[in-house]
């Protein structure tokens, strides 16, 4: 059985930077779901965690093998290395081949969300090159889970959310709302006391 709190899965690639932080940023510090972001770093060293932390309000840190997902904590997939969530709500890292020809990649992030937490699941698709994220967030869709994706127009690189567009009907959002939207998925589940 996996806790009840809803999990935020992010996937960002190139031009992506500055939606992320406005997204984490938008964040409240009640903020009732966990959250896991993939960007696609390669095996190149990553400094996500500290600049999240800039001006965000929630704690953010890298994923590592077995650690529990906890609500209002950010996790980042580490360098190199695809982040999965599996039952009952623990984070696996996994070298693993190259997704999309990248490692980290969303699509294994998201497709593992969607098993393990179903309709408790949101994923979001941000700016980036190549298809990554399409597949996945379908598979959020298919498993009862919500799907948002920047809209492409205003996208720095607009393939992965015109990909992720034209498989399925995400709700398609300006940066601005996007972040708005994914902090109400902070709000909208308590944690039991």
């Amino acid at each position: 059985m996996t806790s009840e709190f809803p999990v935020i899965a992010i996937g960002a690639s190139a031009g992506a930077l500055d939606a992320v932080r406005l997204i984490t940023e938008a964040l409240p510090r009640e903020c009732a779901a966990a959250i896991a972001v993939v960007f696609h770093t390669g095996p190149h060293p990553s400094h996500l965690p500290e600049i999240l932390s800039w001006r965000g309000k929630l704690p953010v840190v890298f994923g590592e093998e077995g650690a529990a997902l906890e609500p209002g904590r950010i996790y980042v997939a580490p360098p190199d290395h695809h982040m999965l969530l599996e039952a009952p709500g623990r984070i696996r890292v996994v070298r693993g081949s190259p997704v999309h020809n990248t490692r980290p990649a969303v699509d294994p992030l998201f497709a593992s969300a969607a098993v393990t937490f179903g309709p408790r699941v949101v994923g979001v698709v941000l700016s980036g090159r190549g298809k990554d994220g399409a597949d996945g967030l379908r598979t959020i869709k298919n498993h009862g889970g919500v799907a948002l994706v920047q809209d492409p127009v205003e996208a720095p690189e607009p393939q992965m959310p015109a990909e992720a567009f034209a498989h399925d009907s995400p709700e398609v959002l300006p940066i601005d709302r996007l972040a708005r939207r994914v902090a109400e998925f902070c709000k909208s589940v308590k944690t039991s006391t």
